[in-house]
């Protein structure tokens, strides 16, 4: 039996490890490859096709549901499993539509993660059991969750009061003695968790948390 070739891409590596560590035990997968950015990723598929991707959505330079275009685009037979810490049914739906065949949430145990590459490699697609619930949870009362569901961190918190503020993002890096990196990540992090897309949509938002005069 041939092993399925697998390949990782996360920002942090101490995640891509965790999953090394998760996948050690089974035999028939293999960890071809790791990146922790696109641009990575998409160099290594020019010369290399694995089986199946585990895609994280929240990334500095390209986020996953873009990035799963993109990929599919350049090597269509792959298949994609976003994996990411957001219950949110929009990623869901995104990614889903971008050509993903299956999402899960990073504090899935590894004998799900298994079942799902083992599905995907079958065909179908998969759907962690949580998200599940809140998709046919939507279904029935036709309505989305609110965005106050998904909660901000207390760095998160912090890091939209100083934008609220007007700080840029290297004098928010400064202040709270962080790299410039570190705080572009928080940022992208809490667009995606507001649903917004520049830094009006967030100041607005941050208002109705009372996290904004």
């Amino acid at each position: 039996m041939n092993k399925i070739q697998l390949a990782i891409i996360d920002d942090h590596a101490v995640v891509i490890d965790g999953l090394k560590t998760m996948l050690a035990a089974f035999p028939h997968l293999e960890v071809a490859y790791s990146a922790q950015s696109g641009s990575e990723l998409l160099n290594y598929l020019q010369t290399s096709t694995p089986d199946v991707l585990l895609m994280d959505i929240q990334m500095p330079e390209i986020n996953g549901i873009d990035l799963c275009r993109q990929v599919l685009r350049q090597n269509p037979g792959i298949k994609i499993i976003a994996f990411s810490s957001f219950d949110d049914s929009n990623y869901v739906k995104q990614i889903f539509r971008n050509g993903a065949k299956a999402y899960l949430l990073k504090n899935t145990d590894r004998e799900t993660l298994v079942k799902a590459i083992e599905t995907v490699m079958e065909g179908e697609q998969f759907m962690d059991s949580a998200i599940q619930r809140i998709m046919l949870q939507e279904s029935i009362t036709g309505q989305r969750r609110s965005i106050f569901d998904i909660p901000l961190t207390k760095r998160e918190t912090e890091i939209v009061r100083l934008i609220a503020e007007g700080l840029s993002n290297q004098e928010i890096a400064d202040k709270l003695f962080l790299s410039l990196r570190t705080v572009e990540t928080h940022r992208l992090n809490v667009y995606q968790k507001l649903g917004v897309k520049n830094t009006a949509g967030l100041v607005k938002e941050a208002a109705k948390r009372g996290l904004a005069g």
